[in-house]
């Protein structure tokens, strides 16, 4: 069971061609900075599982696991193939497009962790992924959902383009304290990390603090299978 976080007009996209042509062509690079993406792997280095089961939703050609940690494996969704071949830290993968089929095929309570990065302001229904990514994961695991203030903007859907980056942290919060399993919510309180830029305080001071701020909410699935 879920609850409704947001309204028809909040899902809309600038663009609204399919997302699988806009997705049709490799991008092969970072869509952050290096400060970002060195704070998500120390981060992962936290709260990941060691030989845990993990879930990369809509990755890419890179997953930002520490290298120095071995997982029992790591399974990639994403939307173009070519970047998740590329992938070298996922065991399998597969191409979905979670805006026509929010339905993830893979097991019940199947994952110690499930992780998000830099995507989750281009889904349409976040309640149903949401609710898939409680449905895997197993009793007691993560789901950690990372992202900063950049995005595709005609992809990126109304709620989150009108939103501050305040809001966008209030916004995510909520589509993990929808999920509702036996009149009870399914996932602990969201915990959020909120860091501004990292840019040296001299870069600051003139104005040229171009880093990009980080942002994670992370939860725990409640309950038993």
């Amino acid at each position: 069971m879920t609850s409704t976080c947001l309204r028809p007009e909040q899902r809309t996209k600038l663009d609204v061609t399919a997302d699988r042509l806009f997705y049709d062509q490799p991008r092969f690079v970072t869509h952050v900075d290096t400060g970002f993406l060195d704070r998500l792997t120390r981060l992962y280095q936290e709260r990941l599982p060691a030989n845990g089961r993990i879930l990369d939703l809509m990755s890419s050609w890179v997953s930002h696991l520490p290298d120095d940690v071995s997982y029992a494996s790591v399974e990639g969704h994403g939307m173009n193939e070519a970047e998740l071949k590329r992938n070298p830290r996922l065991d399998h993968f597969f191409v979905q497009d979670l805006n026509q089929n929010p339905e993830l095929p893979l097991d019940n309570n199947s994952f110690d962790a499930v992780i998000n990065t830099v995507s989750v302001q281009y889904l349409q229904y976040p309640e149903a992924i949401f609710s898939e990514i409680h449905r895997v994961l197993k009793p007691g695991g993560v789901a950690i959902v990372s992202f900063s203030n950049r995005m595709f903007f005609q992809k990126a859907i109304q709620a989150w383009r009108d939103g501050d980056e305040d809001g966008r942290v209030k916004l995510v919060s909520s589509y993990f304290a929808s999920v509702e399993k036996e009149g009870k919510l399914g996932f602990s309180t969201p915990e959020a990390i909120a860091e501004s830029s990292s840019a040296p305080a001299i870069f600051q001071l003139f104005g040229l603090a171009t880093a990009d701020p980080f942002y994670a909410v992370i939860a725990q699935k409640q309950g038993e299978s």
